[in-house]
């Protein structure tokens, strides 16, 4: 990214007229590690804090309920993604909609499309980015060989089709081992997408918007010691330890970058309006193939993560970013004016 791009500011009389209701499963939660999330609700409590210290008029909630009666409130932050069932990440924009009040991120059928790795990967064939040959074993449907993508690198990924931090991700050698997992996560009620596993590097584009524009953030990628060994949800919340050694760092090669910057944007372009997401590319340093991952909208904004790392690097504190984010989508739902 060449171009400086600045923090927005809110004002200060939008802080206390907009009533902002910022909704998380930890929103509550004390801080700390959590038993079964983790780090997710450290994350959560930052947020809190950090929109507390932004001087919000702030109302908390934790659960689905306070938005089956409309509340009284003219904004909400969703955060309470994942819920405990398929297709969560849909519910809080779904009963904004219904009670006609702005929120932020994208709207349900966009966060649906971006949470469904399978049909988010169609969108970049339709854009033009490669991605791995795919298929997505619908739960219910048939669980044919037939359908398999053939794997050059000797062995399959397969996990559910809507998850998030590799949440029930394994791999498999044959096809035997391949509808096992499959057959796990189908009894666990999801649909699995299987792929071949590609080696490489994760490259991570973070996105904001900025007038309705997706605004390419510094690219960052991780550094990894074993190219081959599949990260778990257990390492990403740290509920156990990560004994690989792994770095998140700036990603600034003069050739490769724009590429992957390039093919970011034709994918941010066809989520418009998104407010904010993370999309992964991953690249083969040997081969200098490059091909879509997933796109993640509504993604985590803890300072730890992604989002966050990619914005400092632009000179955004989180406050900074949590303020511009807020304040883009503010202006795009007509809650100030474009002026501010």
């Amino acid at each position: 990214m060449n171009t400086r791009i600045e923090p927005m500011r809110i004002p200060e009389e939008a802080k206390q007229r907009i009533r902002t209701l910022f909704m998380a499963k930890h929103a509550l939660f004390g801080g700390g590690m959590h038993p079964e999330d983790g780090n997710h609700a450290i994350y959560h409590h930052e947020v809190r804090t950090t929109l507390e210290g932004l001087g919000l008029n702030l109302e908390l909630a934790n659960h689905y309920e306070v938005l089956f009666e409309k509340p009284d409130v003219d904004f909400v932050f969703p955060l309470l993604n994942r819920g405990g069932f398929v297709n969560s990440e849909m519910l809080i924009p779904i009963l904004c909609n219904r009670h006609a009040i702005p929120y932020l991120g994208a709207m349900p059928f966009l966060r649906g499309l971006g949470d469904d790795k399978s049909v988010s990967k169609l969108v970049c064939d339709h854009a033009g980015v490669p991605t791995a040959p795919w298929f997505c074993y619908r739960r219910g449907a048939p669980v044919l060989e037939k359908s398999l993508p053939a794997k050059d690198a000797g062995r399959w990924v397969i996990k559910p089709n809507a998850s998030s931090a590799s949440w029930g991700i394994t791999d498999a050698h044959d096809w035997t081992e391949v509808a096992n997992a499959v057959w796990h996560i189908h009894t666990e009620g999801h649909d699995a997408i299987v792929e071949p596993y590609l080696d490489g590097y994760d490259v991570q584009c973070a996105f904001i918007t900025m007038d309705d524009e997706p605004i390419a953030l510094p690219m960052l990628w991780y550094e990894r010691e074993d190219t081959q060994r599949l990260w778990t949800y257990y390492e990403k919340r740290d509920l156990v330890q990560n004994t690989e050694k792994a770095a998140l760092k700036r990603f600034d090669d003069p050739e490769i970058a724009p590429k992957i910057e390039a093919m970011a944007k034709k994918v941010a372009r066809e989520f418009v309006p998104f407010d904010y997401g993370r999309i992964e590319f991953r690249l083969d340093l040997k081969t200098g193939d490059i091909n879509f991952i997933e796109i993640n909208l509504n993604c985590n904004l803890w300072s730890e993560k992604v989002m966050a790392k990619a914005a400092a690097q632009a000179g955004f504190s989180h406050a900074d970013l949590l303020e511009t984010l807020l304040a883009e989508s503010w202006r795009r739902q007509g809650l100030v004016s474009a002026a501010h």
